[in-house]
């Protein structure tokens, strides 16, 4: 019996392998460039943001804030004027970032374990294409044997 069927893995299977799971940081030469600029523009971007996204930052920037409070406690105008810009601008800046930090590990970490649980799905799928395979062989030789055997009677 000829082979019914053959598999031919998909071409984006040795790609995927090579290249892992994308992450945040990857798409750094994608926004700013792979040139030099854009490196030292993804780099200093990145350090800023590391160093106001912590909570460290939020409590510097609400000591400042708080700076300027007695000057502007006096006003009802100058009240409202310097919560909103001073002191919510300045400490909720670095809290966002650090939310967002957050979300970003989480994100990667979710697209990692996708990454993962669709590589367990592909080896499982390679098992039972070996098991069908399998499975033909014997089916195979059965027929083989079956038309083998002369018709009783």
């Amino acid at each position: 019996m000829t082979d019914i069927f053959r598999y031919v893995p998909h071409p984006h299977i040795a790609a995927r392998q090579t290249s892992g799971p994308p992450k945040v940081a990857d798409a750094a030469a994608a926004v700013h460039g792979p040139g030099l600029f854009g490196r030292i523009n993804t780099a200093l971007g990145l350090r800023i943001t590391i160093i106001v996204g912590t909570m460290w930052a939020a409590y510097v920037f609400a000591a400042i804030a708080l700076i300027s409070l007695p000057d502007n406690i006096h006003s009802t105008q100058n009240l409202i004027l310097w919560i909103s810009s001073s002191f919510l601008q300045l400490v909720l800046l670095p809290i966002i970032i650090v939310g967002q930090n957050i979300q970003a590990k989480a994100a990667d970490a979710r697209s990692e374990a996708t990454y993962n649980d669709a590589a367990a799905v592909l080896e499982e799928a390679k098992q039972i294409q070996a098991h069908l395979a399998a499975q033909d062989d014997a089916i195979s030789k059965i027929l083989d044997q079956l038309a083998n055997v002369p018709p009783k009677g």
